[in-house]
């Protein structure tokens, strides 16, 4: 094996632990945002905060999240990988700590941006590690395989968690990623490699570029999440002046010799449909779920536990992701595995169309464990798409596209079932309720069905090759100038 690069010769213990820190750090991002989810009525009573105002405890982290994503993305491919998550993570556990000490509202909000901010720019800076960690093919599938499986089990586990620390006290909430946070951090620190900083000779920071499609995305993401709450003239003032500067971004980016965003990347057909594709599957995802704990919580009178306890099913994805999705991508290819998942997604919103007043747990049981196999076959493949055969300094980027196709996804399909159960409501009564609860049901069916649309576009993905042990999986990998977590040259 002398004078074999380690990429080559498959992943070994080093990448292995590379690998177990950003599943924790993903975990985490997870786990934080479900908790707080469960939470908010306790923050409401506690620190007096109006519905409008407590609607902010959320929507400040999407701001954060979604504004800066893309700009996170790309800070990894030029400043350094390990130095952007280690940087923002560090923020993430600082401000997540600030979060539970808050004693205002508009601290507790603040607190929230910054940390979608650092979110924004630690996770695709984990995604791009573990991309070139692993060699392009099988080897690589099954981490971004397990990645995305642990990232679900991040939000499935947090929903439980939340409401049992909601029982003991909100700020709990707040302070457990704190502990989770110091964990992850010292690993990161051990066990991810330093590395040489980029090679950026002859190009600058692209300046103009970060700002306009910063500015352009805040301002987009902003106008989407207030669409079911401001006015219709505040509401398009504002999304016109987000694609105003997104004009004015592209226009920006031609022209630069050194583009945040290189704009031939959108040329491939498999990455633009794998965005499209996120997006609407994370807007009929959010926005179901928001639906069906309403329905849970406001109509049936539910406690969070109880809420979180029936969710839990859909949890199922945590383990279905790294064991059956990585067989059905080596027999059926992305694509179908893809096109599947996505089509079960819309079976399980439509199964739960016809909700009424008094169904049982049982009947609503098909919907969320076909919810969770949904989830476990879309989700992963398709960042394995988003992702793949993207030029190694360009995969904070590929990433950063990803992640935010899925938060101003999450973002559009929230304000979309919003806006369509508040105006199908009837009169303030239980039926009233849930005539609008079942009109905005229809909000994610159609999200899944047109996913699957857009899916189904392209011609289908080259059929994977099927899983092959270590062994034989150095010789179906990249190259050996491919990098690795264990040779420290990934940039």
């Amino acid at each position: 094996m002398a004078g074999i690069p380690r990429a080559a010769a498959g992943p070994g213990i080093r990448t292995r632990a590379v690998l177990f820190v950003l599943c924790g750090a993903i975990f985490l991002e997870g786990i934080d945002v479900a908790m707080l989810n469960v939470a908010l009525p306790s923050i409401r009573a506690d620190l007096g905060m109006s519905t409008g105002a407590l609607q902010w405890v959320m929507s400040a982290y999407v701001l954060g999240y979604g504004g800066f994503m893309l700009l996170g993305g790309r800070a990894a491919d030029l400043f350094g990988r390990r130095r952007m998550f280690v940087l923002w993570l560090t923020v993430f556990l600082l401000f997540s700590g600030l979060g539970g000490l808050a004693t205002e509202g508009w601290t507790l909000i603040l607190a929230r941006f910054v940390t979608g901010v650092a979110a924004a720019f630690m996770t695709p800076a984990g995604l791009s590690l573990v991309t070139t960690s692993f060699a392009e093919g099988p080897a690589r599938d099954r981490a971004l395989l397990v990645y995305s499986g642990t990232a679900a089990a991040g939000f499935t586990v947090g929903l439980v968690a939340g409401g049992l620390l909601s029982a003991v006290h909100w700020r709990w909430v707040f302070f457990a990623p704190v502990v989770l946070s110091l964990a992850v951090l010292a690993a990161a620190v051990v066990y991810v490699p330093k590395q040489a900083r980029p090679d950026r000779a002859g190009g600058r920071v692209d300046a103009p570029g970060a700002v306009t499609v910063t500015a352009a995305l805040v301002l987009i993401v902003l106008g989407v999440e207030r669409a079911a709450h401001a006015g219709i003239a505040g509401t398009a003032g504002t999304l016109l002046g987000g694609l105003a500067l997104l004009t004015v971004f592209v226009l920006v980016e031609r022209r630069s010799p050194a583009p945040l965003v290189r704009l031939g990347i959108l040329r491939r057909g498999p990455l633009v449909r794998a965005n499209l594709a996120a997006m609407l599957f994370a807007a009929g995802f959010f926005g179901f779920q928001f639906l069906v704990v309403l329905y849970l919580q406001e109509l049936r009178g539910w406690s969070a536990l109880e809420t979180s306890l029936a969710m839990l099913v859909a949890g199922v994805d945590a383990v279905l992701s790294p064991t059956l999705t990585p067989r059905l991508v080596g027999r059926f290819g992305h694509a179908r595995v893809i096109s599947g998942g996505l089509l079960l997604a819309a079976l399980a919103y439509g199964l739960f169309l016809p909700v009424g007043a008094d169904w049982t747990y049982a009947m609503m049981f098909p919907s969320l464990l076909v919810l969770g196999l949904a989830f476990s076959l879309a989700y992963g493949p398709l960042t394995i798409v988003a992702t793949e055969g993207v030029a190694q300094e360009e995969q904070g980027l590929a990433g950063g596209l990803l992640y935010t196709s899925f938060q101003f996804g999450a973002a559009l399909g929230l304000s979309a079932v919003t806006a369509v159960s508040t105006a199908a409501a009837g009169p303030e009564t239980p039926a009233g309720l849930l005539e609008g609860y079942r009109a905005g049901l229809v909000v994610p069916f159609v999200a899944a069905l047109t996913a699957t649309a857009v899916s189904l576009l392209g011609a289908p993905s080259r059929r994977s090759a099927p899983a092959q042990p270590p062994s034989q999986a150095a010789s179906s990998a990249t190259p050996p100038a491919a990098t690795s977590a264990d040779a420290g040259t990934s940039r």
